[in-house]
C-alpha cells in the first residue's frame, strides 16, 4: 500500500490530490473515507494538518442535505463535553462506540446472507418464483389425487370408503 495519500487545501478554498495531481471536492474526499483509504489534509501555506477540519465539513453538508444523523440535543451534548475533565474520555467512548456498531451491523449483514443488499426487485422476484412453484405443486396434487395433499388426508378418505362400502353392501341385501 502507498503511503497516506496527501490533499492540499488552497487559500481558494480548493483541495488538491497530490497522488492524482487533480482537484477534488469535498465528495471525492467522502468517497475516499466510504472507501476505506487513508488520507491526510493539510494547508498549503501553513502545513498545517486540518483533516479534521474537512471531515467536520464534510459531516456539516450531510446534514444539511437531508436526513440529518445528529439530532439538535445530541450535538449540544457533544457541545457541553468540550472543556470538561472528560472531554478526551468522551472522544475516546464516541469513537469506541461507532466501531462496535460498525462491527455489529457487518455482522448482522452476514448473518442475514446479504439479505439487506439484494435489491427489492430481486426479492420480489425470487417470492414470485417461489410462490409458482408451490402453485404448480398444488395444481399437479390436484390434478394427480384429487386431494390439496398426500398422506393423512387421503388415508382417512380411504378408510371412510371401506367403512362405507360394507354398509352399502349389508343394506342391498
Amino acid at each position: 500500500m502507498d503511503a497516506v495519500r496527501l490533499l492540499k487545501k488552497y487559500p481558494n478554498r480548493r483541495l488538491y490530490d497530490t497522488r492524482i495531481s487533480s482537484y477534488v471536492t469535498l465528495d471525492d474526499v467522502r468517497q475516499l473515507v466510504l472507501d476505506g483509504e487513508e488520507f491526510e489534509v493539510r494547508d498549503a501555506r501553513s502545513e498545517q494538518d486540518i483533516t479534521r477540519l474537512v471531515l467536520l465539513q464534510i459531516i456539516a453538508e450531510r446534514e444539511e442535505e437531508g436526513q440529518p444523523m445528529l439530532s439538535t440535543t445530541a450535538l449540544q451534548l457533544m457541545i457541553r463535553f468540550y472543556g470538561d475533565p472528560l472531554h478526551g474520555f468522551m472522544s475516546r467512548y464516541i469513537e469506541r462506540s461507532l466501531q462496535l456498531f460498525l462491527e455489529q451491523q457487518h455482522t448482522l449483514r452476514k448473518q442475514l446472507g446479504g439479505l439487506i443488499n439484494t435489491s427489492p426487485f430481486a426479492m420480489l422476484n425470487q417470492i414470485a418464483e417461489r410462490n409458482l412453484e408451490l402453485w404448480k405443486n398444488f395444481q399437479h396434487g390436484v390434478l394427480k389425487g384429487g386431494t390439496l395433499g398426500s398422506g393423512p388426508v387421503k388415508k382417512k378418505a380411504a378408510a371412510r370408503t371401506k367403512t362405507a362400502k360394507p354398509a352399502v353392501k349389508k343394506a342391498r341385501t
